[in-house]
């Protein structure tokens, strides 16, 4: 490709991300749903190119620019709760050696975001047993792995925690290993410790003064 067209096909990568974060931040859409929406308002009809849609790591950065544009006086506080509430849910799940993942950890949750936890166990009867008992109720589905597509589909036990939705992915003993290899620069996962480390450099505003 020739430099002018490497530049339009740049221009129109930002323009679809930066359409992306905001249904991300204002709709709370996930980053596939939101890329393929975005992509559609711009191109309308037009089947678009591989090297034409922004990766997910385009859309994140385009999220937290948008964030601070416009969220700046709710969203710091936004992540703080979320935070301090995952921080919690994991000291109570500590048994199941927890990992906090998503939006929450990586700094961009906002109004639509929930927390998202990885838990491991001998069996996921063991993690749902453990809640009901504490009179959570509980609603099961099924996640991707985090290993992949050749991997099968593991059960996901979602329930409120003050008035916050919590997602937790049911993994096996087994897997334990492989979650805390780490996966290049950016942190995929992180346990307790590391959550409270975050919570302490988290910014949470001041009350506005009258």
């Amino acid at each position: 490709m020739t430099p002018t067209v490497i530049d339009e096909v740049q221009l129109l990568r930002a323009e679809i991300a930066a359409a992306a974060a905001r249904l991300v931040a204002e709709d709370g859409a996930d980053y596939g749903t939101a890329k393929r929406k975005a992509a559609r308002q711009i191109l309308g009809d037009q089947q678009p190119a591989a090297n034409i849609l922004p990766d997910n790591a385009q859309i994140e950065a385009e999220v937290r620019v948008y964030q601070s544009l416009f969220h700046a006086d709710t969203q710091p506080a936004r992540l703080f709760r979320l935070r301090t509430l995952a921080v919690e849910i994991m000291d109570n799940l500590a048994q199941f050696k927890p990992f906090l993942t998503g939006a929450v950890l990586g700094g961009t949750a906002g109004p639509h975001d929930d927390i998202h936890l990885q838990l491991f166990a001998d069996s996921a009867k063991e993690v749902e047993i453990f809640l009901l008992n504490r009179n959570v109720q509980i609603e099961i589905s099924e996640t991707p792995h985090f290993k992949g597509p050749r991997y099968d589909p593991v059960e996901t036990v979602s329930f409120l925690w003050h008035g916050e939705g919590v997602h937790a992915e049911l993994y096996e003993l087994d897997d334990l290993r492989g979650a805390v290899k780490p996966r290049g620069d950016k942190m995929q996962r992180a346990d307790i410790a590391a959550v409270r480390a975050l919570l302490v450099n988290t910014t949470y505003p001041s009350e506005p003064h009258e």
